[in-house]
C-alpha cells in the first residue's frame, strides 16, 4: 500500500495541532495582554506570522474561529434546544439559561474582548455581529409574543440589553453561578414582555 495517505494524514494532524496552538495563543493574548494582533498571537505560539495566515485567512478569521471554540466550551450548541421549545416564554427562559453559562464559561477573556473592541475596528464589527445573532434570536421568539401587546422592536432592544454579557457580569460579581444569575435575568425578562395595562395589541392604533 501507498504511504501516501499516511503522510498526508501526519500532516493533517500537524496542521490541526498548529491550528489548535495558535487559537490558544490567541485566547491566552486576549487574556494577558493589552493588544491582539496576529503578530503578537504568532509569537506566542512560536509560528511564524504567515503561519497563522495560512490557517485563518486574517485576523478576521481568526477571531472568528477563536469565537467558535469559545462558544463550543461554553455550551453554544445547547441554544437550538430553545427554538425548539414550543411555548416562547419557556424558549427565552431556555436562551437565558444557554447564555448565562457560555457569559461565565471564560468571564476574563470575554470582558477583554469587549474592551479591545473599543479601540479595535475589525475586532468590534466581529462582536457586533456575533450580538446580532442574540438580538435576531430574541427577535424571532418575541414575535411569538406579539399577540400579548408586546412591541416588538422596543422589547428586543430590553431583552437584548439584560441579557447582555455585561448585565451578567455585573450581576455574577465575584462569586455568583450562572445558576444564580440566569433566575434573576429571567424575572427581569418576564416583567419586559408581561402585557401592560391599557396598552394596544401590536399593529393597533394607540
Amino acid at each position: 500500500m501507498s504511504p501516501r495517505p499516511y503522510r498526508l494524514g501526519q500532516r493533517q494532524v500537524a496542521a490541526d495541532q498548529t491550528r489548535a496552538r495558535i487559537l490558544a495563543a490567541a485566547r491566552d493574548q486576549l487574556e494577558e495582554a493589552t493588544s491582539f494582533s496576529i503578530d503578537a498571537v504568532a509569537r506566542r505560539a512560536d509560528v511564524a506570522r504567515m503561519t497563522v495566515y495560512y490557517q485563518f485567512g486574517s485576523k478576521r478569521g481568526l477571531l472568528e474561529a477563536l469565537f467558535a471554540v469559545l462558544a463550543a466550551r461554553g455550551g453554544m450548541q445547547q441554544l437550538p434546544t430553545a427554538f425548539q421549545q414550543a411555548d416562547p416564554m419557556l424558549a427565552l427562559n431556555r436562551m437565558i439559561d444557554v447564555f448565562a453559562r457560555f457569559w461565565s464559561s471564560d468571564r476574563v477573556v470575554l470582558r477583554r474582548l469587549r474592551a479591545m473592541a473599543a479601540l479595535d475596528p475589525e475586532l468590534d464589527q466581529v462582536l457586533r455581529e456575533r450580538n446580532e445573532g442574540r438580538r435576531n434570536g430574541l427577535r424571532v421568539i418575541v414575535s411569538r409574543l406579539a399577540g400579548r401587546g408586546a412591541d416588538v422592536a422596543e422589547t428586543v432592544d430590553l431583552l437584548f440589553a439584560v441579557t447582555s454579557f455585561e448585565n451578567f457580569d455585573v450581576l455574577a460579581g465575584p462569586d455568583r453561578t450562572p445558576e444564580e444569575v440566569a433566575p434573576l435575568v429571567r424575572r427581569a425578562a418576564a416583567a419586559i414582555v408581561a402585557p401592560k395595562p391599557g396598552r394596544a395589541p401590536q399593529g393597533r392604533a394607540r
